[in-house]
């Protein structure tokens, strides 16, 4: 398997807990709290291992949530370059309302970058490429760090011969793409919409879009985010949809960092883009079925990936 790095510059411990109904202005009795390592990349390294795969987290710590972060990540086993700051790792506090079922996700922004500390991570990730193989350069970007920041991790893999996935949204993914060199991106409809400055109102100007940039020479390729629809793939070979499994959703939360693991690591294994993508799919699948902020299971995920598989079969023996 090729060697991946996972990057996350505004990593977070995940404060899970339960209650009856979220009700304003009283003092509400909540379940045991669980925490979690919660980010982007930290998320898909965390995945990659559940599914098989192995990575270097490198991500952004600081003070006593940085240091309980760390202590997660060891326990999960997973290997990492925390990369010191002035500032206090965040919290966010997801509340899930037993009585509804539904999950309330609260954010926090993170703790703003001096200039030599984001120029430490570019340094510490360029002394670190995995060349022959993938950074996964994930999650938002924090104050201080500045739009074109992903750009730069394009640049460092391109020189160190490695291939970048970037997963972020808004100015970052946009900056991000500027002079293209990105291998995959992995936009939701609405961020595709955001790249191409267009409505994307049918599944035509859908696929127009992701190929427009694939013409342009943006990125290599784009697979878009259908959440329960599956995923839509542009390439240089051409475009097509796949079809989620259906499964009982739990929640959301942690889908397309999942996603984006099972991606990685078919590509790390040297299957082809095709295999890779229903293995993002199966994965992204897999977490919806697990409650609160948890991630895919493996197990899950290679029974999905055989149904996909399956089902492809006895569809083309059916043509």
């Amino acid at each position: 398997m090729k060697k991946v790095l996972t990057l996350t510059m505004n990593p977070a411990v995940d404060i899970n807990t339960g209650v009856e109904h979220v009700v304003a202005e009283r003092k509400l009795r909540c379940d045991p709290v669980r925490l979690q390592p919660g980010g982007g990349g930290i998320n898909v390294s965390r995945a990659l291992k559940r599914i098989g795969g192995d990575s270097l987290a490198v991500y952004t710590s600081g003070g006593a949530i940085g240091e309980t972060l760390a202590e997660m990540l060891e326990e999960e086993g997973i290997r990492r370059h925390p990369v010191p700051i002035s500032g206090r790792t965040r919290e966010n506090f997801i509340v899930y309302e037993t009585s509804t079922g539904q999950q309330y996700r609260f954010g926090t922004p993170g703790p703003e970058l001096e200039a030599d500390e984001w120029r430490q991570c570019l340094d510490d990730l360029e002394a670190s490429v995995p060349q022959g193989g993938f950074i996964v350069a994930s999650g938002s970007l924090p104050a201080g760090v500045p739009d074109d920041f992903y750009r730069r991790v394009i640049r460092i893999g391109a020189g160190g011969g490695a291939r970048v996935v970037i997963d972020t949204s808004g100015a970052a993914l946009r900056e991000a793409l500027g002079e293209g060199g990105a291998y995959l991106i992995k936009p939701n409809l609405r961020e595709l919409g955001l790249l191409v400055g267009e409505e994307l109102d049918s599944e035509q100007r859908q696929e127009q879009a992701a190929l427009k940039l694939i013409q342009e020479g943006r990125s290599n390729v784009v697979v878009v985010s259908l959440g329960a629809a599956g995923a839509l793939v542009a390439s240089d070979e051409g475009i097509e949809r796949f079809r989620a499994p259906t499964v009982r959703i739990k929640s959301k939360v942690g889908a397309g960092d999942s996603m984006v693991a099972g991606l990685v690591y078919g590509l790390a294994s040297e299957r082809s883009l095709r295999e890779s993508v229903m293995l993002g799919v199966a994965a992204g699948a897999a977490a919806v079925k697990t409650p609160g902020t948890e991630l895919c299971r493996g197990e899950d995920v290679e029974k999905l990936y055989r149904d996909m598989l399956s089902r492809e079969r006895g569809e083309r023996r059916g043509q």
